[in-house]
Parts: structure tokens; sequence; C-alpha cells
């Protein structure tokens, strides 16, 4: 076999249609002068296991994961890091040379630079975090918060049974709120971010109430349509720094992209302007 094959990667998920990551790597493959492919992979749950196996006869070099597939291939890798396996799933793929399937998951990676590229000043020991919403992202960002040294982690979800659940795997530094609470958790904290999806484009408006929120604490979103959300407007209305939520997939796509093509890219305005537009 050659070893000059074009290589391939793309993402799996279903549906799929809706996702930005061919835009933002394809960019990345003009930039660089890559010859190589990213595509977008439609794949229904029974046709998972056949799929992974196949790819990286048809010179697949890896894929990212997403809904509703990210939990399902962590069974179906050989080896899975120990951030993947905390956070219960995995949004990247490594096919290796040696044949092994590696699965990791950059979701709190690309959480924790987005934070560091859109609010420089930020300090992740400038006190404590809330934490809105108890879902698969979620995970990925308690995991990092805990990571970088977050001492205590204010969570709330709307079915509160969720947030516990959290709260037992992560342990004594995460503190569960009742949702009619949410509020109150938002004082003295250094860092807000909302991992629903509420305020999306098509979804419920964000009602948490804000009063309690520090002007001096760093508010961030998931949420990334809009770009702008009622949630970042009012937390800046109050002086707070505001990130949105399209940095992260942005950071996320690095250590994929750099493990398949090579190349470590730059996230910059033109990536985001390509990505948008897209």
């Amino acid at each position: 076999m050659s070893d000059h094959r074009i290589p391939l990667a793309g993402v799996i998920g279903s549906p799929v249609a809706h996702s930005k990551s061919p835009v933002l790597h394809g960019h990345w493959l003009k930039r660089y002068g890559i010859d190589g492919y990213y595509i977008p992979m439609d794949v229904a749950q029974d046709d998972l296991a056949e799929v992974i196996r196949t790819l990286p006869l048809m010179g697949f070099v890896g894929v990212n994961v997403t809904i509703p597939h990210k939990e399902t291939v962590l069974d179906l890798a050989d080896i899975v890091t120990d951030r993947a396996a905390l956070i219960g799933a995995a949004n990247t793929l490594i096919f290796r040379k040696d044949g092994k399937i590696h699965a990791d998951n950059t979701d709190g990676y690309g959480f924790i630079e987005n934070l560091r590229h859109g609010a420089p000043g930020w300090d992740p020991l400038a006190g404590p975090a809330a934490v809105i919403g108890a879902g698969g992202a979620c995970r990925a960002v308690v995991a990092s918060l805990l990571e970088v040294g977050v001492k205590e982690i204010r969570l709330s979800n709307r079915t509160r049974n969720r947030a516990d659940i959290l709260k037992r795997e992560f342990g004594a530094r995460v503190k569960v709120f009742d949702w009619v609470k949410a509020g109150n958790m938002m004082e003295g904290a250094a860092t807000v971010v909302n991992t629903t999806s509420l305020g999306m484009m098509g979804k419920p408006e964000f009602r948490v109430p804000l009063d309690a929120l520090s002007p001096k604490a760093v508010v961030t979103d998931l949420v990334y349509a809009p770009l702008d959300t009622a949630f970042l407007v009012k937390a800046r209305e109050k002086g707070c720094v505001t990130v949105d939520g399209l940095g992260m997939l942005l950071h996320q796509a690095v250590p994929g992209f750099e493990r398949w093509f090579g190349e470590r890219p730059e996230v910059d305005d033109d990536l985001r302007n390509a990505v948008l537009a897209g």
C-alpha cells in the first residue's frame, strides 16, 4: 500500500448537514496548502460500528463525532483518553497506523481556550464558577474547569437529578442548586456559563435571573446561533466581560486537525468569518 494516499477526515453524526466543521477544516486545509479533504457523513446508529471499521481502509485518518454517536464510539475505540472516559463521550477519533482507534474529547480544551482568548484576564482561581445545565456539553465544561483549578462549581439544571448525578461523579467541589434558585448561584461567581440550549434560535428564552451577577464575572454561552445571545447582552449590560460560543467550536477542532493533517492550525478572525459565512 502506498504511503502517498490523500488524507481524509470528516464528521459523523445524524443529522449532520448543519455542521460547521466541514467549512472550518476546509478553511484550514486551504490556508495551509494541505492535500486533504474533510466531509460530512450522516451515519445511522445501526451502521456506526461497520462504518468506523471501514473508514481507515478508505484512507481516513480520523473523524469528528457528533450527536447521537459521541457516547457509543467509546465502546468502538481501542484507546480512550482519560478525559474522554471522564466526560463519557468522544468527539475526536484518530485512526492510527497500527490499526488502533484512539478516542478523545477536545470539547473541554476548546471551552478553556475560548475563555482564555476571549477574556485574556480570565483567572480560574478568581472565584466560584456557576454552570447552568447538566447535559452532555456540561460534562466537558465541568471536567475542564476542575482541571484548571476552579475551587467550587455551582450547578443548576431544570431536572435536578441530572445535576446530582454530575455531583456524584465529579465530587465535592460541585454544589447543586435547585432550578428555582439558579439565580442565587450567580452571587460572587467569577465565571458564569450557560451550557443549555436556552436562548438558541428556535428554543425557549433564557430566563434565569441575573440580578446577583457581579460585574467582575466572565460570562460565556455555549450557544452560537445567535452569536450574541440575550444572556450575553444582559451580562454585558451589567459590566461583565462576555465570550460567545463560536470560539469553543473553533478551538476544539485544533487538536484533531493537528493529529490528522500534521499542522497545528491557528484560530483567528479569518477563520471566524469563514465559519460564520458558511
